[in-house]
This record gives structure tokens, sequence and C-alpha cells, in this order.
């Protein structure tokens, strides 16, 4: 396993870190538990979990797991979405009691969308609360988890709140997330990238992905793993592991891996760059969620973005629907284009245009 320095924290982590939001069975909190053991035995020593992943039950195998590990051998990254300072502290102490620690090495201010969101963070409380409980030690190093633009991002770090940042960064949206990068790798902050594979678009789709692959690379995953750990901005990419075999994978992508330079990174971008379809792709992230009528909105858009990829001879969105969801058309068809999706979503895609292709889809279901 390769290590990077997180930062100026003075700590050291996996250019791997584990993600707690993909088990292949949620509620097998065992089966769960031993596959992140299986992952800290392989080297890895990050583990990134949060309050309601897995059906809530994510933090509570990572306490299963952790139990078993030795103490200072690992990292352990929780998040409070929550703007009051009262629910914060009330959210950091369920995590603490759930993990069975006594502080967060990486506690994040969870899901900054907007800069609207990251204001009522500070008028709530909720930083307040952040940094008193990081004075009482029971948090290390304070971070954030933010989608927001690169320029609005760097605003955000430069108010000089956090130590670390944790966003999403692929093959897909890396241009979106450039500046943020930058900026944060100009204050010698820690970033983690989360969904590095895309939202499992990458691996669903190897065909479309080639122009990541480079010359060693055995499999999409892999090269979409070496994309983002090359970059010296990024400290560690998170992968989230369903099962042993994940981890396998993902390891494998490192080991013996020479980090790439900037010009084979430039290179890729630029082979990346001639695909222009990737930037209207949805990844799946869920935060625009709730709807406000019940629409599973990332299901519905997973179906459109083969509409996207037509042309690379994918099934039509009513065929994945059907097969992959065990939905029609006709489920996108409540949307009354209130927009409160598009608000939150982090790629600014058109989602209630699209419900309304997919809900004319269903003329006749």
């Amino acid at each position: 396993m390769q290590y990077k320095p997180y930062g100026k924290t003075g700590k050291s982590i996996s250019v791997i870190g584990s993600g707690g939001m993909r088990f292949d069975d949620p509620d097998d909190i065992d089966a769960n538990a031993e596959t992140l053991l299986y992952a800290y035995e392989k080297g890895i020593n990050y583990f990134d979990t949060a309050p309601i992943y897995c059906n809530d039950k994510s933090e509570e195998t990572f306490g299963a797991a952790i139990k078993q590990m030795k103490p200072g051998s690992f990292y352990v990254s929780t998040k409070s979405g929550q703007s009051d300072g009262g629910k914060l502290t009330e959210s950091l102490e369920r995590s603490l009691r759930r993990l069975g620690v006594e502080r967060i090495n990486f506690f994040h201010i969870w899901c900054v969308v907007t800069l609207e969101d990251w204001g009522q963070r500070k008028s709530g409380g909720a930083v307040a609360a952040a940094l008193k409980a990081k004075d009482q030690g029971l948090i290390e190093h304070l971070c954030v988890s933010s989608h927001l633009q690169g320029a609005q991002l760097r605003d955000v770090l430069g108010e000089g709140y956090f130590e670390g940042v944790t966003v999403g960064y692929s093959a897909i949206n890396f241009p979106y997330r450039a500046e943020g990068l930058a900026a944060a790798e100009e204050m010698n902050l820690g970033v983690v990238t989360m969904n590095p594979l895309g939202g499992g678009v990458i691996p669903q789709n190897p065909e479309l992905f080639q122009s990541l692959m480079q010359p060693g690379d055995k499999s999409v995953v892999e090269a979409a793993i070496r994309f983002n750990i090359s970059h010296s901005a990024i400290t560690a990419a998170l992968v989230g592991f369903g099962n042993k075999q994940h981890v396998d994978d993902a390891v494998a992508a490192v080991e013996n891996f020479k980090l790439y330079d900037q010009q084979t990174l430039t290179e890729i971008k630029q082979n990346i760059h001639a695909h222009a379809l990737f930037k209207n792709l949805c990844t799946g992230c869920g935060y625009c969620l709730p709807c406000p009528q019940g629409l599973n909105i990332p299901q519905l858009m997973d179906a459109y973005n083969f509409t996207i990829l037509h042309d690379a001879h994918y099934k039509t969105p009513a065929d994945r629907l059907k097969l992959h969801w065990n939905l029609t058309p006709s489920a996108a068809a409540s949307c009354t284009q209130c927009r409160e999706c598009e608000k939150k979503c982090t790629q600014h895609l058109p989602i209630c245009e699209r419900m309304k292709e997919i809900a004319e889809l269903g003329t006749g279901d």
C-alpha cells in the first residue's frame, strides 16, 4: 500500500480509503465488518463513514471492525450535515458511541452544496459547535465535505476553518473540481476524493472509458483509481467496498504503481475531453433527495444516462428501468417541476427536463 501526507496534519494515510456506503448487504453487519478488517489487513488505514449510510448501519458496522483494530494504527472519518450546533453535537456524540472511539480523527461538516448552505452552517452554530468539540478533544481534525464549484470551494477553504476537504472527483467531473483542488493544494490541506469511479458509471461502461487506460492497466477500475491518486493535490481516493474482491481490485491498482506525471495526466484529460457527453452523466450521488413527490431521482437519472450513452449501443432508459430497477417510465410522471432537486444537484444537471422526457416514454405503460 502507498501512503501520502494528509496536508499539514502530520498524518500519512493510505492512497485508497475505505468508503462506507456500498456494502453488498447493508444489513449484514458482521460480514461487512469482516470486509473492513480485510481492507485493514491490506494496509488501508483511512476509514470513512457517516450517519444514514447503509440504512443507518454504516457507523455501527465500522465500530464492529474498529474494536478489532490496533489503536493508533488507523484513522476514522465521519460527518454531520446538521446546521444547528446542538444537533451537530448530538450527531457527533452518537457517532462516537457507534464507532466506539474517544475522538474522530477527521470530522466533516457534511455536504456543503451551496454558499447559502455554508452560511447556514455558520449562522446555525454547526461550525462553532465543531470547533468547540475539537477544543474538547472529541475531534482531532475538522474538515469539510463539499460539492461546491471550484471557485466557491476556494472561498470557503480560504476562511481557514478546515484542515482537509472531501470532494467528488472522477474522470467524469474533473473540470468542475479543478480550481477547488488547486486551492486545497495551495493551502496544504488534505484532499480525499469520493466517487472516483463515478458512482459506478465508469466500471459499468468500460468500453466508453477506454481513454482512461494506460499501458499496464488491467481494467477501467484500475485506470480510474490511478487517475485519481496521481494528482499531487489528492491524498487518497475513497472506494466503497461491497466485498473482499472489491478490496483486492483496489489494492491491486496501487501496488507497485508509479504515480503518473503531470504530462500523462494532461494527456488523459485531453482524451476524456474528446467525449463531451461525460459532463452530462448523473453519478447517482443522491444529494438531490428527498424529492417532495417521493421520486427516486437517482434511479431515474441512471436510466437517463443510457439516453446519453445511446451511441455506445447501451440499453434504452425504459429497458434499464425495467431490468435494473423494476420501474416503468411512468415512475417519473409525478414530477411537478418544482426544481428543488436541481438546487441540490452537485453537477447542476437539468433533472426536471429529464424527468419529463422519461415520463413521456411511459405513455401507454
